[in-house]
């Protein structure tokens, strides 16, 4: 049993140290999903330390927008150091408060010091404009300036990455930051401190804190916070959406995901089989770009289904403690019910179960799991294809034509990743043209690469992260008008 304390302006907070009232701090529970065994309690800030952490960080911002970039990414890679010299403790909470295996959870740190360094070698390539005037002796210089304090909301599924995703574009944009982790996975974040406070990052650079959503709007509603970051849902992007009307902060977010794949009929199916299920199953299909629903070409179609049967059948679940190789579990017991529902609903309106989809029975074994589940027959229409599981479940539908597969892809309120496997260039370039996604991966599923950008469409989300794009997210601009 761990308690961990909020992280502000350099120091972890007693509790009620600065809260300004003796009354006992709200503690946040925190469950291992694989055994639902308690391990740790978090301090949950107050309104007012939420508060403190925003002047802090508006305090130290002045300076640190200050300092030339080269000598923030400096500080960045050393912040990249302390990262990697903490990815065993920032892995070992991971993997007890996600259920990932330590393996992964230790290579999700290492990976979140990789886009530290990334983002730290943008220092001298954050450049401006020059623009031709339409009045003699005239210079129009655009400048790209911080913003100021940004709000970084981290959701539960890669915390540890996410969280450098977000916080190292922003740091070195010049901005300062508050961030809020997932209330499910908010151990790892207090380790991810502890390397902050080792590479001696200046106080109010980086504030780290738990909170219950009133403590988050006050947060995102205060009046120094220019910016709200998020990944998450479509509802927690219109909450967001909400805050930032109070200030006319602006919004960076990534919500949810509805991944369409293709399967064409001149595709290796073996290879998209093996693909498809990897992405659906890692960690426990809980990616917002995990393949959500299939289509396939109808002269292929039965023995892609024969392939994926016995791929998604052959998956076993349990502990990634004690066998790494396991399909691990989903988040809570909400989340759980939520899928499993959403399966029996499908199987009702027509979808045939392939395999899976029945809930493991508790007095067998503790945990949140979910076999993986694939449906067969499924039309446009059901709901199973229109709303995001966000679980190892696969929807599976015959198409006729390429413009079939692509109508149907498209036809949805999300669009954020996509998927073509095909060997016809033809083919690949007529989705690449036509498909209304941010991203489209052709023969392979998607991974999210840092130099990339990852932005989604329509309900997917406003602006985005990663890459060069995502790094000026951070950034607002300045037009200087020189006359002389």
């Amino acid at each position: 049993m761990r308690t961990d304390r909020n992280y502000v302006n350099g120091r972890f907070l007693e509790p009620a140290a600065d809260a300004g009232s003796s009354d006992s701090h709200e503690l946040i529970a925190v469950h291992n999903p694989a055994t639902e065994a308690l391990i740790a309690h978090v301090t949950a800030a107050t309104p007012a330390e939420a508060l403190a952490a925003v002047d802090a960080a508006a305090l130290a911002q002045k300076a640190w927008r200050k300092l030339p970039s080269v000598e923030r990414g400096a500080r960045l890679h050393e912040l990249a150091d302390a990262l990697t010299e903490c990815a065993p403790a920032i892995g070992a909470a991971l993997a007890l408060e996600s259920g990932k295996s330590l393996a992964d959870a230790t290579n999700e740190a290492l990976y979140a010091a990789q886009i530290t360094r990334y983002h730290a070698e943008w220092a001298r390539r954050i450049e401006g404009e020059v623009i031709p005037s339409d009045t003699p002796d005239e210079n129009l210089v655009l400048h790209r300036e911080p913003i100021g304090v940004v709000a970084c909301l981290i959701p539960f599924n890669y915390p540890v990455y996410t969280f450098m995703r977000k916080v190292a574009p922003a740091l070195i944009a010049g901005n300062t930051v508050v961030v809020r982790p997932s209330n499910n996975t908010p151990t790892s974040a207090f380790e991810i401190a502890k390397a902050v406070e080792k590479a001696g990052l200046p106080a109010g650079v980086v504030n780290i804190l738990a909170m219950n959503h009133a403590t988050a709007e006050a947060l995102c509603t205060h009046p120094k916070v220019g910016m709200i970051t998020l990944t998450g849902s479509v509802a927690a992007g219109r909450k967001v959406l909400e805050y930032c009307k109070a200030n006319i902060a602006k919004p960076s977010l990534e919500l949810g995901g509805k991944t369409p794949a293709i399967i064409e009929a001149d595709a290796d199916l073996e290879k998209a089989a093996r693909e498809l299920v990897a992405s659906k199953t890692t960690h426990c299909g809980q990616l917002c770009t995990a393949i959500e629903r299939v289509y396939v070409h109808e002269s292929v179609h039965d023995r892609f289904l024969t392939l994926l049967r016995r791929a998604m059948g052959a998956v076993e679940f349990g502990d990634r403690s004690e066998q790494p190789s396991l399909m691990g579990p989903l988040v809570n017991e909400a989340s759980r019910q939520s899928i499993h529902a959403m399966v029996e609903r499908a199987i009702v309106a027509g979808a045939t179960l392939e395999t899976g989809g029945k809930l493991p029975a508790s007095a067998q074994r503790k945990g949140f799991f979910y076999p993986a589940t694939l449906l067969s027959n499924c039309r446009q229409d059901m709901e199973i294809v229109q709303e995001e599981t966000f679980g190892p479940v696969m929807p599976v539908i015959k198409y006729r034509t390429l413009d079939e597969a692509l109508e149907m892809a498209n036809d949805h309120q999300f669009g954020l990743s996509s998927v073509l496997y095909t060997e016809n260039y033809r083919s690949a370039m007529k989705v690449a043209n036509g498909i209304e996604a941010g991203e489209l991966y052709v023969n392979r599923t998607p991974a999210d690469p840092y130099q990339g950008f990852h932005a989604g469409w329509k309900r997917s989300g406003l602006g985005g992260d990663d890459g060069k794009h995502g790094m000026l997210e951070f950034t607002q601009t300045r037009l200087v008008v020189m006359k002389y």
